[in-house]
């Protein structure tokens, strides 16, 4: 298993209770497309972990794959003046985690976190395991329970 990904499962483990089984493909899930065709589901099964800065404060978005977030429409739903995405350091800096294989928990830092209520609509659900080869499938009831977040309905 990849470091990264064994660093991931580790820390849930240690923090949650949760032990998530990790798949990895060598040929990437580096798109939401690519996961879903991966582990063979929907591309709205799949949780995008959108790093996202508001006012200077990093944040997560949990969206389905299938979903693009609208930034306007958010920082007005909490009250930023402006969100934009994150760059390669902030993202790293605050989740400790690589774009592209950021996981929807298991952050470095807390980070407020928002969730695409879509991804409720599915019994099982995929997001990403510390790098963009690596994929772990939960219910959204955990989802909910590890992550806590906030919802939103910002989306294009």
């Amino acid at each position: 298993m990849h470091a990264s990904a064994a660093r991931f499962a580790q820390r849930v483990s240690e923090e949650y209770g949760f032990d998530p089984e990790i798949e990895e493909f060598p040929e990437g899930t580096k798109t939401a497309a690519d996961a879903a065709d991966a582990v063979g589901c929907s591309v709205d099964q799949i949780v995008k972990s959108i790093v996202l800065v508001a006012d200077g404060e990093v944040i997560v978005v949990l969206t389905a794959g299938d979903n693009r977030v609208d930034t306007d429409a958010l920082a007005a739903e909490i009250d930023a003046e402006s969100v934009r995405t994150g760059n390669p350091e902030e993202v790293k800096a605050a989740t400790g985690w690589s774009i592209g294989g950021v996981p929807p928990f298991g952050h470095e830092s807390p980070v407020a976190t928002y969730l695409d209520e879509s991804l409720l609509d599915h019994d099982r659900i995929w997001a990403a395991a510390g790098t963009p080869d690596a994929v772990f499938e939960l219910s959204p009831e955990e989802l909910r329970a590890i992550a806590d977040p906030a919802t939103t309905s910002a989306f294009e």
